[in-house]
């Protein structure tokens, strides 16, 4: 089994609300077709998601009836994101179905409280597959929170123990510092978890409530620790996930699980 992450940033145009890369998704559905495995689909909000949520400070929780307003566009948004992933994912003959987190979990304090499991394993049992996303979700201490991709995937791994967590990236992988800022940046095709907490990250200039690279470093050493190795891949070089995906070589980082 596998776990996917499709970053926000490769499926959207993040400095532009509501843009679709249908391209970008397009290919990476395909590079999906004709897996054995089971898998299971999770993708950010990138600019569906992303530049509301800050507007309106949803991950500060509510204080103020405006933020209500913001909460209900940022859920409508990421929604049509979801649809659209679907609509792709469909074309290229997957069964997708979607489950929505806003339906069916919420945070304490910012924290994941609870996770269904179960819906994901009947649809798995039944040769479907789930995709689920970055969300806007109800708190029982703070009113609302954001609700990561990445804290998605970490929880998915937790249960489901998969071969592979692969995070879909718009980067070749991870690097000694920003590529996108530092030239001089290096790139990195193996690294452990020790290694990667004394990775310089930097934020890029888009809006990003979920702390971009910073987060998905949280996320994936915490996959680490369950000894599952984690890959991160260009999505914007969709044939390198199906590489990934069917057991080949391919340009990437691979962050090695540890006991």
């Amino acid at each position: 089994m596998y776990l996917v992450k499709l970053g926000g940033s490769v499926i959207t145009d993040k400095s532009s609300l509501g843009c679709f890369r249908e391209n970008v998704a397009d290919g990476l559905a395909e590079s999906m077709r004709d897996l054995e495995d089971k898998i299971i689909v999770v993708h950010g909000a990138g600019s569906f998601g992303h530049i509301l949520a800050e507007k309106y400070n949803l991950d500060k929780g509510f204080y103020s009836t405006e933020q209500i307003k913001g909460f209900a566009e940022t859920q409508g948004l990421v929604q049509k994101l979801n649809t659209l992933i679907l609509e792709v994912l469909h074309k290229h003959g997957l069964p997708a179905v979607s489950i929505a987190p806003h339906d069916i979990l919420w945070f304490d304090n910012h924290e994941l409280r609870d996770f269904p499991y179960q819906l994901f394993e009947k649809y798995l049992e039944k040769g479907f597959i789930p995709v689920t996303f970055g969300d806007v979700v109800l708190d029982v201490s703070k009113g609302c929170s954001i609700c990561s991709g990445d804290t998605l995937i970490l929880a998915l791994a937790k249960y489901f123990q998969p071969k592979k967590v692969i995070f879909v990236i718009d980067e070749d992988g991870l690097y000694t510092s920003n590529p996108k800022i530092h030239r001089d940046a290096e790139f990195i095709e193996e690294i452990t978890p020790d290694e990667l907490l004394s990775l310089e990250t930097s934020l890029d200039d888009h809006p990003d409530v979920t702390s971009g690279m910073k987060g998905k470093i949280k996320s994936i050493i915490g996959i680490s620790k369950l000894s599952i190795d984690t890959i991160l891949v260009n999505g914007n070089k969709p044939e390198r996930l199906y590489d990934i995906l069917h057991g080949r070589s391919t340009r990437c980082t691979i962050v090695k699980g540890c006991c």
